[in-house]
């Protein structure tokens, strides 16, 4: 698999400027891509809790449509994070669309960042995982990758590739950066981390996106500020797994949580149980 690690700057509370600078990006990506990874609240940039309904998107709204469209012009599935609206509530998503234009897969953020989150967003209750390049691929936001317990839940629903949505401030990439490290070691799968880069209130963005493969080695990393690009060979996986696998081999009360299988190419999910 091909991914264009999309890092941006993201202008807050502007929707049709950020939707703008997107759209381009998935013209203009390399023709061999197969995914396009952006970074949190692409499409919002981070709301205030005034600013959600002004902001915030449907699932089925215009711009999201512009995307799956751009999606199916070009080939290529994109990951992209917005202000939801749903259910009179609003949720920090992430969402996945295939090459054909579909949406594949959608993650509410499951743990809240105290500055930007806390009094805006509902967190998310569910993990999801779907199959796009012939891998198994499933969704992380931000300050969700600091908490083992996240990975593991996608782990457990057999992924391939945990894609990690990030609007990582400074002083803080360093701490995300050894976290998606970690993470991919410790569930033998690959991550690729985006972060959004440049300045939005008073806040400041290093950029600094990562991919890392099944043995937390870093194959790639934006250092300049640029988007990069990593191809990912499925053969990874298999050869980190074949001598011993953590998931098996692992001695541990089981997770609080209900995995649910799916059928007819839903996206398998696990639902996070309040204790």
């Amino acid at each position: 698999m091909n991914i264009f690690l999309a890092q941006m700057p993201i202008a807050d509370a502007q929707v049709e400027i950020n939707l703008s600078n997107m759209l381009s990006m998935v013209r203009n990506a390399p023709l061999d891509t197969d995914l396009l990874v952006f970074p949190e609240t692409t499409l919002s940039g981070f709301p205030t809790a005034d600013e959600i309904h002004r902001i915030g998107l449907a699932a089925d709204s215009k711009p999201i449509r512009l995307i799956q469209e751009a999606a199916r012009k070009s080939d290529k599935a994109v990951a992209f994070g917005f202000c939801e609206l749903a259910d009179e509530r609003a949720y920090n998503t992430a969402m996945l669309i295939d090459r054909a234009g579909r949406i594949a897969l959608k993650y509410r953020k499951t743990h809240l960042w105290p500055d930007t989150d806390w009094g805006v967003f509902e967190a998310g209750s569910q993990y999801a995982v779907c199959e796009i390049a012939s891998l198994r691929v499933g969704m992380l936001i931000c300050y969700d990758i600091e908490f083992p317990e996240t990975a593991r839940s996608l782990a457990v629903l057999d992924v391939d590739l945990i894609l990690v949505l990030d609007g990582n401030m400074n002083p803080y990439g360093p701490v995300h950066r050894r976290a998606v490290i970690a993470r991919a070691m410790e569930n033998q799968c690959f991550a690729v981390l985006v972060n959004r880069i440049g300045e939005g209130k008073g806040l400041s963005f290093p950029g600094e996106s990562v991919a890392v493969d099944p043995l937390g080695t870093v194959l790639v990393e934006a250092i300049d500020g640029h988007p990069v690009r990593v191809m990912l060979r499925r053969e990874c996986i298999e050869e980190c797994r074949s001598a011993y696998r953590y998931l098996r081999d692992r001695r541990a009360a089981p997770l609080s949580s209900e995995q649910v299988i799916s059928e007819g190419g839903i996206p398998n999910t696990i639902s996070v149980i309040p204790a």
